[in-house]
């Protein structure tokens, strides 16, 4: 156990319930492999008494008045940035990041709660000019009900805070499940709500075995609408599973990101911030740039700037000073590393740099990028989700764009060029929901974060994020 790691507990009905009489997960430092602590996985009976409490709760909140709701939710965000220090220490315990990433993750986390307070004071209608005398029409927006959240391990403060603070200030109450494999981070964040006031029952956090949560969640006639953040695979299994219900449900999926470069670009700048980018998080990250699609005429430049800057990071345990990348979060994550690369050099791709594990206690893998790999390996389809770049040439902007599109993918798309009509194409024609043009920092909490195609639908952050927990009722009175 570590002196700087939280008791873990679930939430439910305003109560911190431990691990007495409950199944438990124990949660992993992939710096060291050191177990941290243990985390009670929910009954059915735990997660029934989360549904029933989160009906009254649910009542009682969507007419609290919005003006309340906001102040709740800014004095959860003071109270992140008071212990910003403390849980980013946490966040880079369970999930590896360096300490730096972590601080600024928790301060976007309570970005988004302030961001979110300001707009429950928004949440209008319209009155629409009557089509017969005597009658008026109105068009209220409401919250849709109860809902139920699943967030993934890699970003464990921003990605639960995306969710909760739309749904918190839409007047709707949440049962959030998080990753298993980080669950201190989320629980610190419903600690600072929690002491901000939040009435109980308006936020319940679970853990589990992740099929049998989400399984008795969406089923239940109490759940109005779902929220999801993670794979694929799971994402169809959701959707799926909502549809049953016919209850909306928004999908932030996985990505391969594209990066074009043109000939006219700052070609350093590119490369050197492309690799920060890249190996940021590790590589654990859905909207990481993935794929650099250079134009041949600058190709070669790019390629040695690239792999200079990915030598140069340091890795290392995120706890000490100075390191960039972090070890993979968990064994699965090396395993995929080393089976996609040993297929990539099958099928006749050459590394540039790294290619292999790091020696030592945790799970360390070093920065790769790969060169002259064949469409046919599985880099080139697969989201590899780890510290592996792939440099590949392209001549012209339509052959560039084809394969930028080529994958069914859709959530974040780069490209760098100096000319105006280039960037005004590009942006028209790259199929991605969010789009950087000549930077690699995309996401603001006043924008929306989605995808598009498999990489998901629905969006959140920005006026849009609220929507997705709201309904429009149409009121026509005589």
């Amino acid at each position: 156990m570590n002196g700087n790691y939280d008791p873990l507990y679930l939430f439910i009905d305003g109560v911190w319930i431990g691990a007495n009489g409950r199944d438990t997960a124990g949660v992993i430092n992939p710096a060291t492999r050191q177990e941290l602590g243990r985390v009670p996985l929910a009954t059915l009976a735990d997660l029934d008494r989360a549904l029933l409490a989160t009906v009254p709760a649910f009542e009682a909140w969507r007419t609290t008045f919005p003006n309340e709701r906001a102040r709740v939710l800014k004095r959860a965000a003071e109270l992140m940035r008071e212990r910003a220090p403390h849980i980013a220490t946490l966040m880079t315990l369970e999930e590896g990041k360096p300490l730096a990433e972590s601080h600024d993750e928790v301060q976007r986390a309570a970005d988004y709660f302030e961001w979110f307070a300001e707009e429950a004071k928004r949440i209008d209608g319209r009155v629409v000019p009557g089509n017969r005398p005597g009658v008026q029409q109105l068009v209220k927006r409401q919250a849709i009900g109860p809902v139920a959240a699943f967030t993934p391990w890699n970003f464990p403060a921003i990605t639960p805070a995306r969710k909760l603070a739309a749904a918190l200030a839409a007047g709707c109450s949440v049962i959030i499940k998080p990753g298993e494999e980080s669950p201190a981070t989320a629980l610190a964040l419903a600690r600072a709500l929690d002491d901000a006031g939040l009435p109980k029952g308006v936020l319940q956090v679970v853990f589990g075995v992740p099929d049998e949560v989400s399984r008795h969640l969406i089923a239940s006639p109490v759940i109005r609408k779902v929220t999801f953040t993670g794979s694929v695979p799971i994402g169809r299994l959701l959707s799926a599973r909502a549809a049953e219900g016919v209850k909306p449900i928004t999908l932030e999926l996985g990505g391969h990101g594209p990066v074009l470069v043109f000939n006219d670009a700052d070609v350093q700048r590119a490369a050197v911030e492309g690799a920060a980018n890249r190996f940021r998080g590790t590589g654990q990250v859905c909207i990481s740039s993935t794929r650099f699609l250079v134009q041949r005429g600058v190709y070669d430049e790019f390629r040695e700037h690239f792999v200079k800057a990915t030598r140069a990071l340091k890795v290392g345990n995120g706890l000490e000073a100075g390191t960039q990348v972090g070890p993979l979060a968990n064994p699965r994550q090396l395993e995929k590393m080393q089976a996609l690369i040993a297929d990539a050099l099958a099928c006749g791709a050459t590394v540039l740099t790294g290619g292999k594990a790091i020696d030592g206690e945790g799970y360390f893998f070093e920065p790769t990028v790969l060169a002259d790999v064949p469409m046919h390996a599985k880099i080139m389809h697969e989201e590899p989700f780890g510290p592996i770049a792939v440099l590949m040439a392209f001549d012209e902007l339509a052959d560039g764009l084809r394969e930028a599109n080529r994958l069914p993918y859709g959530l974040s798309a780069y490209a760098f060029t100096r000319d105006a009509r280039t960037a005004i194409d590009v942006a028209d024609g790259l199929e991605a929901g969010m789009i950087g043009i000549n930077q690699y920092r995309i996401v603001a909490t006043e924008l929306p974060f989605g995808g598009m195609k498999e990489s998901g639908h629905g969006s959140e952050g920005g006026v849009e994020g609220i929507e997705y927990y709201l309904t429009h009722k149409f009121i026509s009175q005589a």
